[in-house]
């Protein structure tokens, strides 16, 4: 059985978010022969993930901040405890303040 820190993963991740260039560090936390992956994605406050294609079924989950995602004409203002299911379609995610999210999707 392997256990993980989210709490300790997500302060490293916002730290070196901070001090990136381009404002964001991940870490992929699960990554099964079955296609499931699961990472954890830190934003600095006012950066985010340009327009990019869903993967197939992938939900995220705020653990910190406030984030914004956009998918075509519809959008979704979350913040900590919040929850969604990407639409199955282009969308991006901004970060209103330094924010931490875990994505969960499946490829393959």
């Amino acid at each position: 059985m392997e256990s993980l820190s989210i709490t300790a993963v997500a302060d490293e991740l916002s730290g070196e978010a901070a001090s990136a260039s381009a404002g964001r560090s991940t870490r992929v936390i699960t990554k099964s022969p079955g296609g499931l992956r699961q990472m954890l994605l830190a934003l600095a406050a006012g950066r985010g993930l340009s327009e990019h294609q869903n993967p197939g079924q992938a939900t995220l989950q705020v653990l910190r901040g406030a984030v914004r995602l956009t998918a075509g004409e519809e959008s979704w203002d979350g913040s900590a405890g919040d929850y969604l299911v990407i639409p199955e379609r282009t969308h991006d995610l901004q970060a209103s303040e330094d924010s931490v999210v875990l994505l969960t999707f499946v490829t393959g």
